[in-house]
């Protein structure tokens, strides 16, 4: 089987070890895990994993977060990948710092990653993988929170976190997204 697995983030420097930016965190540390490296393609940087008889094609988009569907939907049809086969992942505000939860498909909960995505597949019915962050901040101070960068005390755990995301990640390539929600969503 063939996966696209793509993390959500934004490019350039100021951006690196940002809260918004989980989901390269997540795909770099798989990859630096696995020993391969990203190429730099159409679209965004691409790495392919084997990993007990399955294909994973990581994917971090270059066109900045708000436009993540282009990239998605490129690589989609490029990889002849189907939907199904397609797990996202993504920070959430909504949740407790380092708390993974998988679903099957669901709304973009205000994410706008997720909801450029949505538009131009033309549905939510994919996988992801939000990645909680916390929602510890004064009102009006979202956007400065997502594109801030970890506290001293969420570095701290912040590797074991990634992971578990990565377990994940590789988990829902061989074991399939219902048993893997069943194994990851507990904890």
């Amino acid at each position: 089987m063939k996966c696209l697995v793509v993390g959500l983030g934004n490019i350039g420097p100021e951006y690196v070890d940002t809260r918004h930016n989980i989901g390269f965190t997540v795909l770099d540390a798989l990859a630096g895990a696995s020993n391969i490296c990203f190429t730099t393609g159409r679209y965004g940087d691409t790495a392919t994993l084997r990993h007990k008889g399955h294909t994973l094609v990581l994917l971090k988009p270059s066109t900045y977060m708000n436009l993540s569907g282009k990239a998605v939907r490129y690589w989609l049809e490029a990889e002849k990948i189907d939907r199904e086969n397609l797990l996202v992942v993504v920070d959430d505000i909504a949740l407790p710092f380092g708390t993974l939860r998988l679903r099957g498909k669901g709304s973009d909960g205000g994410h706008n990653g997720l909801r450029n995505i949505n538009e131009l597949l033309g549905t939510n019915d994919y996988a992801r993988l939000r990645f909680g962050i916390g929602g510890d901040f004064p009102q009006g101070f979202q956007i400065d929170y997502v594109l801030g960068r970890w506290t001293p005390e969420e570095r701290d755990g912040l590797s074991t976190r990634v992971k578990e995301a990565c377990d994940a990640i590789l988990s829902f390539a061989t074991q399939g997204l219902a048993r893997t929600m069943n194994m990851f969503n507990k904890k």
